[in-house]
């Protein structure tokens, strides 16, 4: 179960990490919250696991918009429940 845990973070956390790399540097500040999504998204992965943190940052790329004030906004730790 770890493994694929491991693995499915490392599928998560490439492309952002990529794009942090490779794509970001070439693009003007344009954040709203802080830490920045991507960042966030990593945080989220790292704190909360790959299928969490992923959904996680998914709702943040989604509240990063005009409609939304920003601010300073960390991810939360999600209480695991076990279905087994």
């Amino acid at each position: 179960m770890r493994r694929a845990s491991r693995f499915l973070s490392y599928l998560v956390l490439v492309p952002v990490t990529l794009y942090q790399r490779v794509i970001s540097p070439f693009l003007p500040p344009a954040c709203r919250y802080y830490p920045s999504c991507s960042e966030y998204m990593k945080l989220a992965v790292k704190e909360n696991g790959p299928v969490v943190g992923f959904a996680q940052g998914v709702l943040r790329l989604l509240r990063c918009n005009p409609f939304f004030p920003g601010g300073v906004d960390f991810p939360k730790k999600v209480k695991r429940v076990r279905i087994w």
